[in-house]
């Protein structure tokens, strides 16, 4: 036999293998607890998608799903600690628009790469944030709210959970679009953010609408608007903070899975199918949308496209308000 002849015989042997061995990776896959890091403290919006998918994972996989929160700088403690994780589907991060979107044009000297360090999953849910001010704040409308701040350029504190976190950008997208200037007080998680706007020790808050949802109905603070740019379905009576005098305003936080990069592909399509098995369950879905979020789902590459867009719009949004990480 040739040497030319010999060569491609084993070429195509290997060829073979690999084709073989992607589909039973597939299937065997995980053979042992996998790892859900979370950016933020329990109770926040991304731990409560974490819980309520990871559940459902648990069962249809046969493993445990473990979530690991891993709060810090707005998401990126969380990121650093999967970038550097082992390839091989058993630790997760549940990114989001802190870590995949704002962060990176936030942050100085970030040190990863939103693309080239992970390996996209699935979008999994989205929530609007509301804008809730302190009880104690003498203003009942968007429009009180910009005269007030107007008076008193820096004055007013906004908390958020962390750096680059949708409730950071939401207040400062406010703040350029409203020609205001205010101070922000970052917070590990946002339940403790919120917290702060109800014991009055901040006046407002951009938060994820399941952190807020009780404590507004309840009149423990106040709302004044939602941030998405039409009315929410099943609360029509919110207005957008769009139609309240800014027009353009919209923040939209998501959450989604991603692995390390260099992932195998079988076993990133094997979470992909599984993760939209789960978001298709009934009571999955319940249980996310009572609490306030938009289910998703989709393929490995809508979801990369979609991380795409979001660091394009949101490096804009950083350079204009010319916000910084406090």
């Amino acid at each position: 036999m040739n040497l030319s002849l010999f060569l491609r015989r084993g070429a195509l042997a290997i060829a073979l293998g690999a084709a073989c061995a992607a589909p039973a990776l597939a299937q065997t896959f995980p053979l042992k607890p996998v790892r859900l890091v979370v950016t933020l403290a329990p109770g926040s919006a991304s731990d409560i998608v974490a819980r309520i998918i990871g559940e459902a994972l648990s069962k249809q996989m046969g493993q445990q799903m473990i979530v690991d929160n891993r709060p810090g700088a707005g998401g990126v403690v969380a990121a650093e600690a999967v970038q550097r994780a082992v390839p091989d589907g058993y630790t997760l991060l549940v990114g989001s628009i802190a870590t995949h979107g704002i962060n990176p044009a936030l942050v100085p000297k970030i040190s990863y790469d939103a693309v080239k360090d992970f390996a996209p999953i699935i979008n999994l849910a989205s929530s609007p944030n509301v804008l809730i001010v302190s009880n104690s704040l003498p203003v009942k409308s968007v429009k009180e709210l910009v005269a007030f701040a107007r008076k008193r350029p820096g004055e007013l504190l906004f908390s958020s959970g962390g750096n680059g976190t949708s409730h950071h950008m939401g207040a400062e997208l406010f703040s350029l679009l409203a020609g205001v200037k205010m101070t922000h007080v970052p917070f590990k998680g946002s339940p403790q953010a919120v917290q702060a706007v109800l014991a009055g020790e901040v006046a407002l808050m951009f938060p994820n609408i399941p952190n807020a949802m009780g404590l507004a109905k309840a009149e423990k603070v106040r709302i004044l608007g939602v941030t998405t740019p039409r009315r929410l379905s099943w609360w029509p009576e919110l207005p957008t903070i769009a139609e309240l005098g800014l027009p353009g305003y919209e923040v939209i936080a998501w959450f989604g899975l991603l692995a390390p990069a260099g992932t195998p592909e079988a076993v990133i399509d094997r979470l992909n199918a599984e993760s939209n098995k789960a978001l298709g369950l009934q009571n999955v879905r319940d249980n996310l949308v009572t609490q306030g979020f938009e289910v998703i789902g989709g393929t490995v590459k809508e979801f990369a496209a979609f991380i795409r867009s979001e660091l394009d719009k949101w490096a804009k949004v950083v350079k204009l308000s010319g916000a910084k990480a406090d």
